[in-house]
């Protein structure tokens, strides 16, 4: 499966479970006057629009190229994605900082506390199975590497914002039941306030790892070093080639730009190496579909 399907799969399947447990946890909240379960509500609708930039994004870097961006739109994916955090950072995190401070300073009783818990339960399981289907869609792009390597080398930034968010929400929602219980039986209400900045600190840390794996991408990447190897391979394989110089790789979205420099065998004339050298391009981008753009040159020296 393509990166590109992989990625609409996890956004859709977090859309869907964002949706449902955001308003059902906005009734709760309102029901309840509980803070750490408004700061959930907010921080799963904030979840949802996240999900449809994602999708936005994925969309606008599907555009054919053009004469202002000959390489495509690819990466419009990597700057949603750099939205999408910082919109974790804002509208999650500082906003439940914020209202567990306010709670803090003006506490409310609690109402009706097994509401809340039974909603914090439900949300769990559904953020689970967001979780799961998530890490299903990266699994058929890791081909069985380990989750932290492919967390510290993927170019796939859709997948790592919702993996990110999958975490934070699940982390938070759990945060959110434990101070709740805490206020239910202790009967101070500034556990559920703590709660909410617990929640709040959390999604501030997921938000910051997000932003720092996108900015790379953003600044420029090279591609996977499992493609620059095979490439490099490849090249090196080629009858008509005696070395190769250097090859440079950039990620844009989900392809890869490819420009090489190499030796060509001594006395090869002007029309079989250019034969040669389009038909290295066509069998580097035959093993390689990722790669969308090939260009290599002939040459003496570095």
């Amino acid at each position: 499966m393509s990166d590109h399907g992989s990625s609409t799969k996890a956004i859709l399947y977090a859309f869907l479970a964002n949706l449902f447990i955001a308003i059902t946890k906005s009734a709760a909240a309102a029901y309840t006057h509980s803070g750490s379960m408004l700061a959930e509500a907010i921080h799963s609708f904030a979840d949802c629009a996240n999900q449809v930039l994602l999708f936005l994004g994925l969309k606008q870097a599907q555009r054919p190229p053009d004469a202002l961006h000959p390489l495509g739109h690819g990466r419009l994916t990597y700057f949603w994605s750099f939205i999408v955090a910082l919109l974790l950072f804002s509208a999650g995190g500082l906003f439940s900082i914020y209202e567990g401070w306010h709670k803090l300073k003006s506490p409310e009783p609690l109402h009706q506390v097994w509401v809340a818990l039974l909603v914090l339960g439900i949300s769990v399981a559904l953020e689970t199975g967001s979780l799961i289907g998530c890490l299903r869609e990266i699994a058929r792009l890791r081909r069985g590497r380990s989750l932290a390597y492919w967390l510290r080398h993927t170019r796939n930034a859709e997948l790592v914002v919702v993996l990110g968010e999958d975490i934070a929400a699940l982390l938070g929602l759990v945060l959110a039941f434990l101070f709740v219980a805490l206020a239910a039986l202790s009967g101070d209400t500034r556990f559920d306030a703590a709660g909410s900045i617990a929640v709040g600190a959390v999604l501030i840390a997921i938000s910051a790892f997000i932003a720092i794996r996108i900015k790379r991408l953003l600044v420029g990447s090279a591609a996977e070093e499992d493609l620059q190897q095979g490439v490099a391979e490849l090249i090196r394989s080629d009858p008509e080639i005696v070395g190769l110089f250097n090859a440079i790789t950039q990620q844009v979205g989900h392809q890869v730009m490819l420009a090489a420099k190499v030796h060509m065998r001594p006395g090869i004339s002007i029309e079989s190496a250019v034969a040669s050298l389009n038909a290295l391009e066509r069998r580097i981008k035959e093993r390689f579909p990722e790669v969308g753009w090939c260009f290599v040159e002939p040459d003496l020296e570095d």
